[in-house]
């Protein structure tokens, strides 16, 4: 086929696949470039000796799970293909080293384990004794393991040991302790026969780099210190995985890098030394130390080498298979939006697929977790409670980003609507406007009755129908006024009446005049333009076409702080989100500046009396029929913001448990092959539900952090911190989400940089309300319909805070949080700065509704 002729289709399909590709290309180079190989200098010789703790994976002293002499002996035939000596840290665990070292040639410096039980020292100091002389091969006895550094012993308490088995030993006899201790102590000195000294240049936060110089430093600076003893390095090296420790990071090729090159400085100066250590041991992570303590080790715990001692190094050896599965879990994805939104700008699309391989990569990084740690029983229940989280986090990232990505690179909207001419009076289809209230402040009604008699329209009535409101005195004057009117305003007064405003709307049905082909509905706050029927209601000149909608704006907000940034609030959903929707004829349908053709409105069911969000509910209702709804961004009608916190949060808490009673109810819309809903519009209502459980989530979330952290502060040994690759990614997901929302509202919201972070506050406020709204509408069956109040009348002014005492409580409780992590000295390890920074995160909703209700309080027209 010539190109002349080709297939636009298949271009595009071409297309798809040339940006699914170049993204996963970059993904895989991104993976090289991170593990690339390094260059370090080459060890052909023999290790000098090995630190040996003989512990297998699951094993644990302290729980008395020990090796079996099969295991001793494989772990010593490894170490004697790469070093000399081996050194032990207790006489009276696993006391067949000694034979089992000799069977494979090697000599042993054998330990005896001091600590604050002073019977079991004894026995330690007797094992010792009892080893050394059964076993020529040990060579040195080494009383005592950092003693003095843990304080379980003094150092005359220690000489007294040491002393007692030089008395009894005809080998050289020493303690291990570090550089300081030998400083501070030089008695200590006096009755060793050598100098063994632990040089760990990990500890004293000394980058890699300058480590061998450090370490070199020390050893000569004790062969100064004791010129008449020999010194002896009795462990040295570097942890492969674990906390940074300010310049000092772990990782693979900074172990094999200070190693490889210390034992080429080594041979060369001629020093002694012990290697810590042969094999990880991942059972000392949890006794102290940090995460580090389990990977000191040459060999992993699976007695794998994690390097090799010569020709480059690689940080993660497996780094091609996860790549290569990063990228074909995110090739289907990112070729399925690519050919579906190939219409978006170049940029759009890299962007958008950067992220769905962003993501896949998180995935595949997050399963190898367990690949690449030592993961304790804690650890593991984290990791179950964690990666679902993570896995929603990544779902609504992708849900924003998608978002982000259509309004920001779209390079139009497909369904955009705007005003229409007005037909002639004789073509205009005849609207019932209804317009129901409850204990609505009679002025207000008024104010929205003179607005509607002042529409540019000729066929039209308004029904006020006012339910259950029990005073005379408010209801009464709207009836008058309503009187004063016409006959095309008519007044019912309902009481007592079920079904809250739904109930009241279907009253209003039966009411209507019965040439009406449309009915409308505002609230009785709003003040509509002249022109909103006569330039909307020719889109129903479409048969198809069940409902016009447009946006809920508000007005007299400009000098009250409160009224404004929740104006501000409302108005981000309406100028990003509802076109977002409204691209897939998904539109959430409001109760208010709606439009509805009647006969579809009725044969449908009419308003759902079952639920407290009976207009999102109909507009779900309609698209289920296969109608479409018109979404028209004009400002046609304003009416109030809420008047204070209570009302702004009690919206929001109805609006969030009328969206689970619907959920409940039409899920099986959603997930039945055979529903005549669209992909588009199934996705818009799943992920719409999805975020409203994001609110959801942030309070179990928090409430499990504090738990957590209590115990970290409380119980340190049994609870630790969450892995910091756990953490990295719910911080990502903080960031991204703000970035998200501020780059939207400067782009799509004509306010300014006040406006915005305020809007900001005034939404994230409202989380703990939704998170409430989600766990009742799940729970309960039926809420109550609550009005929100516009203005209030009020004999005096309440507590600022009095509308957010659970907030209070828990901004309160991540304060407390906090300040235990700083004082128990969890900062100091880089998962311990990002819990807290999780925790300071999880405050922010909770802060956000200290400040709106603040200033709802300051702002002072509650009053009346």
């Amino acid at each position: 086929m010539s190109s002349k002729t080709a297939d636009p289709s298949a271009k595009s399909t071409w297309r798809a696949l040339l940006f699914a590709f170049a993204i996963a290309a970059l993904n895989y180079g991104l993976w090289a470039f991170l593990n690339r190989p390094v260059q370090i200098a080459d060890w052909t010789g023999r290790v000098e000796g090995f630190a040996f703790s003989a512990f297998q994976r699951n094993q644990d002293p302290t729980k008395g799970l020990f090796p079996s002499e099969s295991e001793l002996a494989a772990d010593i035939r490894l170490m004697a293909r790469h070093a000399k000596r081996l050194r032990t840290y207790s006489s009276i665990e696993s006391p067949q080293i000694p034979r089992i070292a000799d069977f494979y040639g090697m000599e042993v410096m054998s330990g005896a384990w001091l600590d604050r039980r002073l019977q079991k020292n004894d026995e330690e100091i007797e094992g010792l004794i009892a080893l050394s002389r059964k076993h020529a091969n040990i060579t040195r006895a080494m009383v005592g393991n950092e003693s003095i550094l843990r304080g379980d012993l003094s150092v005359e308490q220690l000489i007294a040991y040491i002393d007692r088995a030089r008395a009894q030993l005809d080998i050289p006899v020493s303690t291990a302790e570090p550089f300081f201790v030998w400083e501070r102590n030089p008695e200590l000195a006096r009755h060793v026969d050598f100098i063994s000294v632990h040089l760990l240049p990990y500890w004293e936060h000394i980058p890699r780099k300058d480590a061998i110089n450090f370490t070199l430093g020390q050893y000569k600076r004790l062969k100064e210190l004791f010129p008449d003893k020999p010194v002896v390095i009795g462990e040295i090296g570097w942890p492969s995985n674990g906390d940074r420790k300010t310049y000092a990071q772990p990782s693979v090729e900074n172990e094999a890098q200070f190693l490889r090159e210390w034992f080429n400085v080594a041979a060369r100066e001629r020093i002694d030394y012990y290697v810590m250590e042969a094999i990880d041991q991942p059972w000392k992570e949890s006794h102290g130390g940090g995460r580090a303590e389990a990977y000191w080790g040459v060999f992993n715990a699976a007695r794998e080498p994690k390097f090799s001692f010569t020709g480059k190094v690689v940080e993660d050896p497996t780094w091609k298979i996860k790549a290569i599965a990063a990228c074909l879990l995110a090739l289907l994805p990112m070729f399925w939006f690519a050919r579906h939104f190939i219409r978006f700008y170049a940029t759009g699309l890299v962007f958008f697929l950067g992220l769905i391989q962003l993501s896949a990569s998180v995935i595949v990084w997050s399963i190898s977790l367990p690949l690449a740690f030592y993961l304790s029983p804690l650890d593991w229940s984290m990791l179950l409670l964690l990666f679902p989280a993570q896995i929603a986090i990544i779902l609504v990232l992708l849900i924003n980003g998608f978002e982000f990505t259509e309004v920001l690179w779209r390079p139009r909207w497909i369904r955009h609507a705007g005003l229409l001419e007005p037909s002639p009076p004789e073509a205009q289809p005849f609207v019932s406007i209804h317009l129901a209230c409850c204990n609505e402040p009679p002025e207000m009604v008024i104010l929205t009755l003179d607005s509607l008699a002042a529409l540019d329209y000729a066929n039209f009535e308004v029904l006020v129908i006012d339910n259950n409101t029990k005073r005379e005195d408010v209801w009464r004057p709207v009836e008058e006024y309503c009187a004063k009117l016409g006959p095309r305003f008519r007044f019912f007064h309902l009481d007592p009446w079920p079904g809250f405003k739904a109930g009241a709307l279907n009253f209003g049905l039966e009411q209507t005049d019965p040439r009406a082909e449309i009915v409308a509905v505002i609230d009785a706050d709003y003040v509509v333009r002249k022109d909103w029927l006569g330039a909307l209601t020719g889109y129903f000149a479409d048969p198809k076409v069940a409902v016009v909608q447009c946006p809920q704006a508000h007005r007299d907000f400009e000098h009250n702080r409160f009224r404004r940034m929740t104006a501000w609030e409302y108005d981000g959903f309406f100028r990003i989100g509802m076109h977002h929707r409204n691209e897939r004829n998904a539109i959430i349908q409001h109760g208010t500046m709606t439009m509805v053709r009647r006969h579809m409105l009725v044969d449908t069911g009419a308003w759902s009396e079952w639920t407290i969000c009976e207009d999102a509910e109909l507009g779900l209702r309609l698209m289920h029929q296969g109608y479409e709804l018109v979404y028209v961004d004009e400002l046609m009608g304003k009416g109030l913001t809420p008047a204070d916190f209570t009302a702004y949060k009690s919206q929001r808490y109805r609006w969030a448990f009328g969206a689970m009673q619907i959920m409940k109810a039409r899920f099986g819309w959603m997930t039945r092959k055979d529903s005549p809903l669209s992909r588009g519009q199934k996705f818009h209502f799943l992920t719409g539900w999805f975020s409203w459980f994001a609110d959801a989530l942030h309070l179990v979330f928090t409430m499990m952090a504090i738990a957590w952290t209590i115990g970290m502060v409380g119980w340190p040994t049994l609870f630790t911190l969450p892995m910091e690759l756990f953490l990295i990614p719910v911080i990502g997901f903080f960031v991204s989400k703000a970035v998200f929302g501020i780059v939207l509202y400067r782009k799509r919201v004509p306010c300014g940089w006040y406006d915005t972070i305020m809007a900001s506050i005034a939404s994230m406020g409202l989380s703990h309300a939704i998170a409430r709204g989600i766990f009742l509408g799940l729970w309960k069956k039926k809420g109550e319909f609550v009005r929100t109040a516009k203005s209030r009348r009020l004999s005096g002014k309440p507590s600022a805070f009095s509308s957010v005492r659970e907030e209070l409580l828990m901004a309160v409780a991540l304060a407390g949080c906090i300040i235990g992590m700083i004082h128990s000295t969890g900062i100091q390890y880089t998962e311990g700065k990002l819990w807290v920074g999780i925790l300071a995160a999880q405050a922010i909703p909770y802060v956000s509704a200290l400040i709106g209700a603040w200033v709802a309080h300051r702002s002072g027209d509650s009053v009346g």
